[in-house]
Formats: C-alpha cells, structure tokens, sequence
C-alpha cells in the first residue's frame, strides 16, 4: 500500500478485510448454508411425494407414499431382508468399482504417458463407450453365471471407461511450466508423474470416480435384473412382477441413499487431495 492510500481514510482497513480466501478453504458459513439446503430440498421433495401419492394417485399399485416405504422398509430390516439383500449388491459395487477403477487408472495414465499407446486403444475405448454397456449384461451372465463375480464384470465394464477417459484428460492437462520446473532441477520421469501429473490429475480422476459410481449402481441393477439370487435388483425383480410398490421403492431409495453417500465421500476426497486449488 501506498503513503496515498495510507492517509486515506478507510482505504487501509478496507484492503485489510479485503483479503481472497485461502486455497482449498471453504466458509464455514457457505458450507452450513449448502447442508441446510440440501436438508431442506430433500424434505420438500419427500412432502410433495407423500402429498401426490395420498391425494392424487390414490393407487399404490402405482406409486407408494413414503410413508408406506418407510413402514415397508422397517419391516425388511427387521426381518434382515434389506441388510442382507444390500449387503450383496454392496459387495458387487465394492468389487467391480475397485477393480474398474484401477485398471482405468492405469490405462489412462498409459494413454496419456505413451502416444502410440493412445493411437491403439483410442478408437476402442471410444467405440465401447458409446456402446450401450447393458446389452452386454446378458452376455456376461452367461459367461460367468448368476453368481456375483458376473455382477463384479458388468459394473467393471461401466465403471473403467469413465475412469480411463478422466485420467488420461487430467494427465494432459497438467501445467506444462510445472513439468518445466520439474525438468529443470533434474527431477527423472517417474518422480515428475509421481509428484506432479499425479497431484495435477486428482480432481480429474476424482471426478471420474463420481461419474463411475452411478454407472456402477446401474451396472449391479441391470446385471441382478437379468439374472441373481439375491440383491437389490432381485428385490426389485420380484416385486415389480407383483406390484409391490412399497417394497420396490425400498430398494431404490436404499440404492440413491448408497450414492448419494459414495458421492459425498468422494466431493471431500476431492476437495482433500486438491486442497492447493482456488475454491470459486
């Protein structure tokens, strides 16, 4: 600051509380602020359900009030239905999630470090992804059975390519003046992708991993649709072919509170792993 702008009156003291937020810090305000919205989005929604279900269907048949998806799913989880049932779709989201996610790391990291390795797979990974996975998960039942390892590979197949297409994006996008930096003092390959692709490609790869979770629930549904002993998409199954709403809307609303929590697990591993970026 200037003498000037010193012997101005104000001018100090507004320069002063006039200080830009600290990287990667959110206002503890904003962040109560948003939770009370969310909180309050949710009741409303669940308020309008409950009051179309009631006074305008007058059908459970077609939509079951929350009410009665409450009642139904405090019945399920007393007799260990829901537990175990989630427990199983669980296990295959777990499982196909993890083993999707490393492997699209990899590939990823592969087409972005290597150019003849991007020209190979890049059409592939194109094509496929623009496929419609789920037509494969008959196929796949077939080939590994109804057990949960044919699960696991159909949501290994809608969980990868979201993963290996964010990867090689954050690795490209990396400043290229840090990996100058890097060069400079005599940093070897392995050390820069170590300490600054990697670091650089975080919110990327963390973002893809949000994209995979709902791929990945709708892979265990589809893959327990056509073909499981047990699961939410079972449950589903079996109560859809009686019109059982209630039950239905149990395992639906336990599979959107599943994601819902995974995503909000995986916005803070974000926010913790790109702590140094600039929070709009």
């Amino acid at each position: 600051m200037s003498l000037i702008q010193a012997k101005i009156p104000g001018v100090a003291a507004q320069e002063e509380t006039a200080q830009p937020p600290a990287r990667g810090k959110v206002d503890r305000t904003e962040q109560v602020q948003r939770t009370i919205r969310a909180i309050v989005s949710l009741i409303v929604g669940v308020l309008l359900w409950e009051v179309i279900a009631r006074y305008l269907i007058h059908n459970d048949a077609f939509l079951a009030a929350p009410s009665a998806v409450a009642r139904r799913g405090w019945e399920m989880l007393l007799n260990g239905q829901l537990l175990s049932n989630t427990w199983v779709s669980a296990q295959e989201l777990i499982y196909g999630f993890i083993l999707g996610s490393v492997a699209g790391i990899a590939i990823g990291a592969a087409m972005a470090t290597w150019k003849s390795v991007s020209d190979f797979l890049e059409p592939w990974i194109a094509g496929l992804y623009a496929a419609p996975m789920i037509a494969f998960a008959p196929v796949v039942i077939i080939w590994f059975g109804v057990g949960v390892t044919s699960k696991v590979a159909v949501v290994f197949m809608m969980v990868v390519f979201p993963m290996i297409i964010n990867t090689q994006a954050g690795l490209e996008s990396t400043d290229r003046r840090l990996l100058t930096v890097a060069r400079s003092f005599c940093a070897t390959p392995a050390r820069i992708f170590r300490t600054v692709s990697i670091p650089s490609a975080a919110p990327f790869i963390v973002a893809g991993m949000r994209l995979a979770v709902g791929r990945g629930l709708v892979g265990v549904v589809v893959g327990e649709l056509f073909g499981s002993r047990a699961g939410l998409g079972n449950i589903i199954t079996t109560a859809s072919s009686v019109f059982d709403m209630p039950t239905l809307f149990v395992a639906v609303v336990t599979l959107a509170i599943g994601g819902v929590v995974l995503t909000y697990l995986l916005r803070a591993l974000e926010t913790r792993l790109a702590a140094w970026r600039e929070v709009a």
